[in-house]
């Protein structure tokens, strides 16, 4: 059974659990989706990958529990758009180092399961820190194969899946699609905001909810494929032999 750690009493918390925690953000995604996308994602993956491991009796036999996600994360170039919310990376970094120290108290094992791209520099730094450390910790992307940068089909897809209600298809136009790597610096100086009007990397034509399950799925499927591999130089879950 699914165990949500909000959910629990403290002599329910099952003694060693592998603990996972969802890591999304707080802002905008074009004018059609929520300024919490990045984190119902990041929840969704979490629970899928829990419910999956439940059904196999736990994960390396142990529970496997689902941490409150966090929802804040560094944003700072959505900035320039109303709505965003950004810890910055120092703070973020800050903000999972003691999440970790203080889940290692009880936890056998802490995976963050991440949503957003600009979480992944505090993220690696803040793993790799609680390592040294003697705590036993990862991360694990979201997303599986390939997708489009930001608020593009891919997104829209799973949101359209996910939290319908919540995306306004009527307000989805193309976003910029060029590729990221030839936008950054321009982003770096300027922010999302620099490159695209819309807060749009990519273009959501095409988006449909049987998509986004389909996308979901591949995304379990490849969490639960890393999380008994070996951390590349990032601290993120490589699936076996496949770490650089």
């Amino acid at each position: 059974m699914l165990s949500e750690l909000s959910a629990l009493s403290w002599p329910e918390v099952p003694g060693g659990a592998t603990v996972l925690v969802p890591t999304g953000s707080t802002e905008q995604h074009g004018p059609h989706l929520p300024l919490d996308t990045d984190t119902v994602i990041a929840v969704a993956v979490a629970r899928a990958v829990a419910a999956e491991l439940a059904g196999l009796g736990g994960e390396d036999g142990a529970a496997v529990v689902v941490a409150p996600a966090l929802p804040y994360g560094a944003s700072g170039e959505h900035q320039h758009f109303p709505g965003t919310v950004s810890l910055g990376s120092e703070a973020l970094h800050a903000v999972l180092v003691e999440l970790v120290r203080s889940l290692s108290t009880w936890a056998r094992r802490i995976v963050f399961v991440n949503a957003h791209g600009g979480n992944v520099a505090p993220l690696a730094r803040a793993v790799m820190q609680m390592n040294r450390e003697g705590h036993r910790t990862a991360w694990v992307p979201c997303v599986a194969g390939a997708a489009d940068a930001h608020a593009g089909r891919t997104e829209t897809s799973l949101m359209l899946h996910l939290a319908p209600d919540t995306v306004e298809l009527s307000r989805a136009v193309c976003g910029n699609t060029t590729p990221v790597a030839e936008l950054m610096p321009a982003m770096t100086a300027g922010g999302v905001a620099a490159v695209s009007v819309s807060g749009i990397l990519g273009d959501p034509a095409g988006a449909a909810a049987a998509e986004g399950e389909a996308l979901l799925r591949a995304a379990v499927f490849s969490v639960l494929g890393r999380l008994d591999g070996t951390p590349d130089r990032h601290g993120c879950l490589q699936p076996r032999a496949v770490v650089s």
